[in-house]
């Protein structure tokens, strides 16, 4: 007898939720690489003419590589930490490549937060071609609908999210259907969802890493433009670039098409490698320089006071206490020290490590490579000092690859 009116609740429950995020979330599940198939998105063409890196393919020189801390050998780490591509580019040219899982070169996927650096790219391009005045832009500028509902918003400046520095209240956790960055990724109205927030701290105040940052940074672009995201990548990176295979971006809805600049650019390892290269240029892609090299600087220099993030890329946060196998016992040795690591073009923090013999000296760092990162284990790595890219791709995040791009650097 309850059977019917069961199954009539249910199905209504299923069409209400249908209409918001979590009904998304029920139906599709957890975020996936393949997500560009079920979202809709902005298509981004590649050219009629390629500029394919060159391929050496030297995977001999990996023969009697091991995986640090394992006996593995790279292809077998790979494969089993369900990698589908890893590239490896050195003097713009394919030192190493490998896919799995049935993937091949021109198979896209999801980069998920990755596509922040990229986004950071356009707001840099956006600025050289005039439609954003600088970083310090209030967003309220483009947005001034934010404001509407809270007034805060328009103490919020370009330069706070770039380092996220929001001061929003905002939950970072996909796993939860209750988090904003799980209404972001599955919601229909990333506008409205951020008019909602409140904030928890002043902007520009608190370095917190936080999704909806870079969401605002997509939307004060297509403001600014006038041109979707993923057409404005199209038109300023993707053609001038010579990319080998179309990409897209996906928004919102089909209705709202609002770009999800934090998560959702798919696209290619190739092409994704190219935007490393790019940076390693210091902008400039076969004569054409296509974000200033002021740009590229302001990202690509450690920012310690920020936690080693600026711009929408990370640098890895170091501490070193010893220098040829001795503490460290006075500046002189710390000077050193940062000189010995590359770090002359950078300003090294200095502090006092507490011993209960004596005060030992220590250099506090930031690395002078820098890497894009995604939820699922993207990466995009670039190393200056080795002219080295390193692109992974993959459906599963696992701790051990930034360890494993370190070793790969040092064995290069």
């Amino acid at each position: 007898m309850l059977k019917k009116p069961f199954l009539f609740i249910f199905a209504l429950t299923l069409l209400t939720l249908s209409s918001c995020h979590f009904g998304r979330m029920i139906r599709y599940g957890t975020e996936d690489i393949t997500d560009h198939k079920i979202f809709p998105k902005t298509e981004i063409q590649s050219p009629p003419e390629k500029h394919p890196y060159k391929i050496k393919d030297e995977k001999a020189l990996f023969d009697d590589y091991t995986v640090p801390q394992t006996d593995q050998t790279l292809e077998d780490f790979l494969l089993e930490t369900k990698t589908t591509a890893f590239l490896i580019i050195r003097n713009d040219s394919i030192l190493y490549e490998q896919y799995f899982r049935d993937y091949e070169p021109s198979d896209v996927s999801n980069i998920f937060s990755v596509s922040k650096s990229v986004t950071s790219l356009l707001i840099g391009i956006a600025i050289d071609q005039g439609y954003i005045n600088s970083v310090n832009d209030k967003v309220t500028k483009y947005l001034p609908e934010l404001a509407e509902k809270n007034s805060d918003f328009n103490q919020l400046t370009i330069l706070d999210l770039l380092n996220m520095r929001s001061g929003l209240d905002f939950s970072e956790s996909y796993k939860s259907p209750f988090s904003e960055v799980a209404r972001l990724y599955y919601g229909k109205n990333q506008l409205k969802q951020i008019q909602k927030l409140e904030f928890s701290s002043s902007p520009g105040e608190v370095h917190e890493y936080q999704s909806v940052s870079t969401s605002i940074l997509g939307m004060v672009i297509e403001k600014a433009t006038g041109k979707a995201l993923g057409k404005y990548l199209e038109t300023t990176v993707w053609q001038p670039m010579g990319m080998e295979f179309d990409a897209s971006w996906s928004v919102d809805d089909k209705k709202n098409q609002s770009t999800k600049a934090f998560c959702c650019l798919n696209t290619t390892a190739r092409d994704l490698a190219k935007i490393g290269s790019l940076y390693l240029k210091h902008g400039n892609w076969n004569g054409k320089q296509i974000v200033s090299e002021k740009w590229v600087s302001s990202t690509v220099t450690p920012n310690l006071d920020n936690d080693c993030y600026q711009y929408q890329w990370y640098n890895t946060e170091r501490k070193g206490y010893k220098y040829q196998g001795e503490y460290l016992k006075d500046s002189l040795a710390v000077v050193a020290l940062a000189e010995n690591l590359g770090l002359k073009t950078y300003e090294p923090v200095y502090e006092y490590v507490p011993s209960e013999e004596k005060d030992l000296w220590g250099l506090h760092y930031c690395s002078n490579y820098y890497y894009g990162l995604g939820v699922n284990g993207q990466y995009l790595l670039v190393d200056p000092s080795k002219d080295l890219v390193f692109v992974r791709l993959g459906e599963k995040f696992d701790a051990n690859y930034l360890m494993l791009i370190n070793s790969l650097r040092s064995y290069l």
